[in-house]
Parts: structure tokens; C-alpha cells; sequence
């Protein structure tokens, strides 16, 4: 039996922390923050990072092999089960349990539900798809599944692209822009797409109107079966899990470009235009979402065959770790600029 999906089961140590503070309380509520934002940057900056890819022989079997895919599946009640578990315990909570809670709670939205939801809403099955939309729907985060896919995909590191970190811009105002802009852009794509079929904006068919009344539901019927208190924690919850992905977005593109081409277009989407990180724990923690260059290199490939390329810019440690500089932006600047600067030089001297 093959036992390289279940090394994923890593990813689960937090839904598991999460779940226990929500039963012991106290300081447990913090713990699932110390653990990915403490614990996990340290360990990070101890641990190699390993470049190694697997051979055609292995990546064929893991292509084959279906618990690859029932590790993601799981995710599903897994999430739903531990934001029941939230909406119970925060009506009585107060003061730092409650911050602690929604803390907990808004990691669960962004470092596991956008994120599997991100990898899902990359498959062609309806199924699947359905399964990355219900991910989406706990961080109040639908319209992710348009502008990512149909969006960020096509203008990735180029102004257009709300998603993309320009050179220089703190995360702060990268919050910002992306978040507002990408929203915007989601229902810009969906009209587009409904005028390609001779369809107003405001058809029923529209996926953004669908996905606004969805979200609208839900925290109507949180509201309504655990009270106001529950629902107002969700939202909060559901914006510290956006945050969350926005930083993510920030690091995996920040001051990379395309340049344009005779045509007039952008050049082809390359290993070179993400930020990649191969540092293992924050790859299993992210069904290796931090194996990013190869991800946009290659859209349709699958989680596990993600590969490492050597011409791809190197993050100086894991997402998690990156994830905190990113928040001090001067250190931030600090170490990216110079790594820019390298990159530049580099490619001149290819030149």
C-alpha cells in the first residue's frame, strides 16, 4: 500500500488543535495560532527545504492513485464540522477566548478551507467543483472560485492583476487593492462571460449573484439558530481568513512581471513569474500549495506531481514564515528586494 497521501494528514494538525481549544478553552485558543505562525517558522528555518521531484515512474502512480484526492475530500466535513463546533461555543465565550476563538476559526477559513477549496476549484469535475464552492462558502470567499480561475491565472504577475504584488507596495495597501479590486473583478468576469451566451448581467444564471445570495443565507440561518453574537464572530472569522489568503497572494508574487511581447500580449505564464517555496512542512501543511511556480506553470496539475524548477525565484523559508515578515514591511523589503535585485542581475547576465 502505498503511504505517501496519508504524509498529508499533516494539513489536519490544525482543524485537530482548533477543535481542542474549542473544547478546553483558555489558553488552548491560542494554540492553534502559535502552532502555525510559531512553531512551524521555526522549525522551517531549522529544516532543509528539498528541491528533489518525483520520477515519471512515481508521479504516474500518484496520478493513479485515488487517496490522493480522498485527503482533499475529507477537508469538506472536516471544515463544516469544526465551524459547527465554533458557532456552539462562541456565544458563551468572552474578552480573549472570543479573540482566540475567531482566530482559530479564521485560520480553518484561510489556511484550510480557501486553500483546499483553491486546489478543488482547479479540477474539471462538477463534483469537485461543487466541493471547492462549499470550502469557499465558510469564509464568506465565493467569488474567489471566478476571479482566481478565470482571472488571476491569465494576468498573473502584470498590472492587471489584482492578485499580483507590485514592487514596493506594502501588504497593507496590497489588502487593499486586491481584495476590492478582485471582487469587482469577479463580477466583470461573469458579466462577460453571461454577455458571451446574450445574457444580461442580472440573468438567474449569474454565478456572482448566485454565490452573494448563498453567502447572505448562511449568515442569516447562523444568526438566527446560534444568535447575532455567532453570526457577527463568523464574518470576523471569514475576513481574518481572507486576510489570511490576501498574504499568500502577496508573497507568491510580490515585484515579479511578464513582460510584453511583439503582439502586444503578455509573455506565457513561466516558472520564473511565482515565488516557490520547498520547505516540507509548509508544503504538507498546504497540500503544497507553496510549490507555486509549478502551479502556475502548470494550472491543471494535481497537488502531489507539483515539481520544483530551477529557475524559479526561492523564498528564503516556508509560507508560514513568510507570512509574518510579510507583515513588518520594512524587514520584508529588506530581504525581497535584495533577492529582486539577484534575480535581475542574474537575468542580465543570461541576456
Amino acid at each position: 500500500m502505498d503511504l505517501r497521501p496519508f504524509q498529508y494528514s499533516f494539513a489536519y494538525i490544525l482543524p485537530l488543535l482548533t477543535a481542542l481549544g474549542f473544547w478546553l478553552g483558555g489558553l488552548w485558543l491560542m494554540v492553534p495560532f502559535l502552532y502555525l505562525y510559531g512553531l512551524l517558522p521555526l522549525l522551517e528555518l531549522t529544516l532543509p527545504a528539498s528541491a528533489a521531484n518525483p520520477s515519471s515512474e512515481q508521479e504516474k502512480a500518484m496520478r493513479a492513485n485515488p487517496l490522493f484526492d480522498v485527503m482533499l475530500y475529507i477537508a469538506v466535513p472536516v471544515q463544516y464540522g469544526v465551524l459547527l463546533y465554533f458557532l456552539m461555543v462562541v456565544p458563551a465565550l468572552n474578552n480573549w477566548e472570543l479573540v482566540g476563538a475567531i482566530i482559530s476559526m479564521g485560520l480553518m477559513c484561510g489556511s484550510f478551507g480557501i486553500n483546499i477549496g483553491h486546489e478543488l476549484g482547479h479540477r474539471t469535475s462538477r463534483y469537485e467543483q461543487l466541493l471547492a464552492k462549499l470550502l469557499l462558502l465558510t469564509s464568506l470567499n465565493m467569488h474567489f472560485f471566478i476571479e482566481h480561475n478565470r482571472g488571476h491565472h491569465h494576468r498573473v504577475a502584470t498590472p492587471e492583476d489584482p492578485a499580483s504584488a507590485l514592487y514596493g507596495e506594502t501588504l497593507y495597501a496590497f489588502w487593499l487593492r486586491s481584495m476590492g479590486q478582485g471582487y469587482l473583478s469577479a463580477w466583470r468576469l461573469e458579466a462577460a462571460r453571461l454577455a458571451k451566451r446574450n445574457k444580461p448581467w442580472w440573468s438567474p444564471g449569474n454565478q456572482m449573484l448566485q454565490f452573494q445570495l448563498i453567502q447572505a443565507g448562511l449568515v442569516l440561518s447562523i444568526g438566527l439558530t446560534f444568535g447575532a453574537k455567532a453570526a457577527a464572530c463568523f464574518v470576523l472569522a471569514a475576513i481574518f481568513g481572507i486576510l489570511l489568503l490576501e498574504t499568500v497572494n502577496y508573497i507568491e508574487h510580490y515585484g515579479l512581471s511578464r513582460q510584453r511581447i511583439d503582439s502586444g500580449r503578455y509573455e506565457r505564464v513561466q516558472p520564473t513569474h511565482s515565488w516557490n517555496s520547498n520547505h516540507l512542512l509548509g508544503r504538507l501543511s498546504l497540500f503544497e500549495l507553496s510549490r507555486h511556480s509549478d502551479h502556475h506553470f502548470r494550472a491543471s496539475r494535481k497537488y502531489p506531481i507539483l515539481r520544483h524548477h530551477e529557475g524559479s525565484p526561492q523564498m528564503p523559508t516556508g509560507y508560514p514564515g513568510m507570512m509574518l515578515l510579510a507583515c513588518m514591511p520594512i524587514l520584508w523589503f529588506r530581504v525581497m528586494h535584495q533577492r529582486l535585485q539577484a534575480l535581475h542581475t542574474a537575468a542580465n547576465l543570461d541576456g
